[in-house]
């Protein structure tokens, strides 16, 4: 049943974000692992070759509604994009802005990070606020658990494709 609704979900995207052949989505799902990421529930699912869902994470997800239109939007862009680049992110600084400065660790271990055109920093990254997982704390990227970002980048690699779905569309 997943793997019908999963196919189901590739089809509509197929027809609704980038206007492409369903058989492209349809030799993602039969022969290389992919990443779908669902706004509305907080899921990240890693999906194997075979179309089935191989594990689950929660999500946090941008503050504001609606695919990414410019920068400070904080806005999750909707689409398929690729992992263009793996980056360990330990010591990186980041600035909320909320009177606190720079917090370094604030994107976990790793940030993997998406080929969003006109957007260099967006990415899948970890957190130093496990507490925001399942909420839109984010100003665009997605967040995990940084356990959960160890293990999946154990599982992907570079040039995996993401599809972010639409705020309306769920993948459960």
């Amino acid at each position: 049943m997943k793997k019908i609704l999963l196919l189901a979900t590739v089809l509509l995207l197929s027809f609704t974000l980038n206007a492409q052949d369903f058989s492209k989505y349809l030799g993602k799902v039969s022969g290389t692992p992919f990443i779908v990421i669902s706004k509305a529930d907080f899921q990240l699912t890693l999906v194997g070759a075979d179309g089935q869902a191989i594990k689950q994470y929660g999500c946090a997800v941008a503050r504001n509604l609606g695919p990414k239109e410019k920068r400070g939007d904080h806005k999750t862009p909707e689409g398929t994009f690729k992992i263009n680049e793996l980056l360990n992110s330990k010591s990186i600084p980041h600035d909320f802005h909320d009177g606190k400065g720079p917090i370094i660790g604030a994107y976990g271990p790793w940030f993997l990070r998406l080929d969003v055109p006109g957007f260099r920093d967006i990415g899948i990254h970890g957190t130093h606020l496990p507490e925001s997982i399942g909420s839109r704390a984010t100003e665009g990227c997605i967040r995990l658990r940084n356990e959960d970002i160890l293990d999946l980048k154990s599982r992907i690699k570079l040039g995996t494709e993401v599809i972010i779905l639409p705020e309306g569309v769920s993948a459960l």
